[in-house]
C-alpha cells in the first residue's frame, strides 16, 4: 500500500494532501531511528569532547538527560506526515533546550529540526495552518537568535577573541554571520516544503487530467460505437423492409394463382428468389462491417447459415456502396414486378455527386416505395421523379391513393414506420439537404428529398 488516493484537484478550493501509506510511514520509522543513531554518536563525542561533560564532583549535564533529549529530538519524525505541525513544534522545543542546556549536539539536531519545518509545508493539511506554525517557530528561533546575541555582547568572557569596539566589530560581523546562516536555513526548509506540496499537487492534477482523458476517450468510444450501430441499424431497416415487403406481396400473388396459372405463380416465386437472393447479398455486405478483425465470429456463422464458402465473401461496401441513382431504375423495375406500378422521370442531365447523396437518395427511394407497399393498398401506383438543377438533385416519390393503417397495425409496425421516417431525415441531414414528407392534398403520399448538388469531385478525399 503507497499513499492513500489524491483528492480530486479544484480550481479556487484548497487541496489537502492525502494522508502517507504503510510504505511511507514505515520510511519515516526508519528515517527517525537512523537520525537517532547519528545523533546519539555525535552527543557522545560532544561529550567527550567537554561540551556537556561533568566534572569529577559530578557538574555538568547527566547522561540521562542527553539520552532523553535524543529521543525527543528524533524519535518524533517516526509520525512527522501524520502530525506535522505537532512534531516540528516538539522539535523546535527540543532543539532550543538542547541549546540551553548542554545535552545535544549541534550537527544532527539541525537536520531534525530541518527535516521537521520542511514537513510541515509538504505534507500539513492546511496551508494557513503550516504557515502559522512555521512563522511561530520562525519567530521564536530568531527570538531566541537576536536575545543571545544582544546579551552575550555584554559578556567578555563569551568569545574574547572578538572584539566589540567599532562600527563593524568581529562580535557584530559575528552576529550578521549567524542571522544569514539561520536565514539560509529556515528559508530553504520553508522553500523546500512548499515546493514539495506544490509538486504532489501538481502529480495529482496530472493524474486526474489523465484519468479525465481515459474516460473521455471510453465515452467518445462508446458514442462512436452506438451510432455505428444506429447507423447498420438504419440499412438493415432499408434492405428488410423493402425486400421483405416484396417478398410478401410477390408470395401472396403466387398463391393465389399457383393452381390456375403455374406460369404466373413461377415469375412471382422467381421474384421472391431474385429478392431473397439481393436481401441476403446487402446483409452479407452490412454485417460485414462488423466483421470487426473477425472479434465476434458473426459474419461466419451467417456465413455457414446462408452456405457460402469463405473464398465467396465479398467486401463489406461491395453491394451497399454500389447502390445510387444510377440504379433507381432498378428499384423501380423491382417495385413494378413486386405488384406496385412504379414509374421513372428523369429531368435534367446527371452528374456525379458524392457518395453520401448518392446512397442517400437511392434509401429514401427504396424506403418510401416499401411504405406505398406497406400502407397505400393494392390500388396504390407510385411515381419516382430526380430533377437535377444547376445547385441540387431532388427526390420526390409520390403515389396514389389513400394512406391506409392496417386495423392490425402493431407497436412493431408503427416504431418500424417511426424509424424509416426517421432514417430518411438522419440521410438528408447528413448531406446537408432538406427533407419533405406527408399526404397530398388530392390524396397519396408524398416524400420529397432535396440535396445540395456537391459533385464527386469536389468531395475532399
Amino acid at each position: 500500500m503507497t499513499e492513500n488516493t489524491a483528492p480530486p484537484v479544484v480550481e479556487g478550493v484548497e487541496w489537502v494532501r492525502p494522508r502517507p501509506g504503510r510504505r511511507a510511514i514505515r520510511n519515516d520509522v526508519i528515517l527517525a531511528l537512523v537520525l537517532a543513531v547519528g545523533t546519539a554518536a555525535t552527543v557522545v563525542l560532544y561529550r567527550f569532547a567537554g561540551w556537556g561533560k561533568g566534572d569529577a564532583e559530578g557538574d555538568g549535564a547527566p547522561w540521562w538527560g542527553s539520552v532523553l533529549w535524543v529521543a525527543a529530538m528524533t524519535l518524533p519524525l517516526a509520525a512527522r506526515r501524520l502530525q506535522p505541525e505537532i512534531v516540528a513544534l516538539v522539535a523546535s522545543v527540543t532543539f532550543i533546550v538542547g541549546g540551553v542546556v548542554p545535552v545535544g549536539d549541534a550537527l544532527f539536531s539541525n537536520i531534525c529540526l530541518f527535516v521537521a519545518i520542511y514537513t510541515v509545508g509538504a505534507w500539513s493539511r492546511s496551508r494557513r495552518r503550516a504557515t502559522i506554525v512555521r512563522g511561530v517557530i520562525v519567530a521564536g528561533m530568531f527570538g531566541w537568535l537576536f536575545w543571545g546575541l544582544v546579551y552575550y555582547s555584554a559578556v567578555q568572557d563569551y568569545l574574547p577573541d572578538f572584539s566589540r569596539d567599532g562600527t563593524l566589530s568581529p562580535y557584530l560581523a559575528y552576529g550578521l554571520i549567524n542571522v544569514l546562516t539561520n536565514l539560509l536555513y529556515f528559508g530553504g526548509a520553508w522553500y523546500f516544503g512548499d515546493t514539495a506540496y506544490r509538486s504532489a499537487r501538481s502529480r495529482a492534477e496530472l493524474e486526474q487530467r489523465t484519468a479525465e482523458l481515459a474516460s473521455e476517450r471510453e465515452r467518445t468510444r462508446a458514442q462512436a460505437v452506438a451510432i455505428e450501430r444506429l447507423r447498420i441499424a438504419r440499412e438493415l431497416h432499408d434492405v428488410v423492409a423493402h425486400h421483405v415487403s416484396v417478398i410478401g406481396v410477390q408470395a401472396g400473388a403466387a398463391r393465389r394463382v399457383l393452381a390456375k396459372d403455374p406460369a404466373a405463380a413461377t415469375a412471382a416465386l422467381s421474384s421472391i428468389e431474385s429478392s431473397a437472393r439481393d436481401a441476403v447479398d446487402e446483409l452479407h455486405g452490412l454485417l460485414g462491417t462488423l466483421r470487426g478483425d473477425a472479434e465476434t465470429g458473426a459474419v461466419p456463422v451467417l456465413d455457414d447459415a446462408l452456405g457460402l464458402a469463405d473464398g465467396e465473401r465479398e467486401p463489406a461496401t461491395t453491394s451497399t456502396s454500389t447502390r445510387g441513382i444510377a440504379r433507381l431504375d432498378e428499384l423501380v423495375t423491382e417495385s413494378a414486378a413486386g405488384g406496385l406500378p412504379t414509374t421513372l422521370a428523369i429531368v435534367g442531365d446527371p452528374v456525379p455527386v458524392s457518395a453520401v447523396v448518392d446512397l442517400s437518395a437511392y434509401r429514401i427511394v427504396q424506403e418510401a416505395l416499401t411504405n406505398v407497399r406497406k400502407h397505400a393498398g393494392a390500388a396504390a401506383t407510385a411515381e419516382v421523379r430526380v430533377r437535377w438543377a444547376d445547385a441540387s438533385v431532388e427526390i420526390e416519390v409520390t403515389n396514389t391513393g389513400p394512406v391506409l393503417r392496417p386495423t392490425n397495425d402493431t407497436a412493431t409496425d408503427a416504431s418500424s414506420r417511426r424509424l424509416g421516417q426517421v432514417g430518411m431525415r438522419e440521410r438528408v441531414a447528413a448531406a446537408g439537404g432538406r427533407l419533405e414528407l406527408g399526404p397530398r392534398s388530392r390524396g397519396g403520399y408524398l416524400v420529397r428529398a432535396e440535396f445540395p448538388l456537391r459533385r464527386a469531385e469536389e468531395v475532399p478525399a
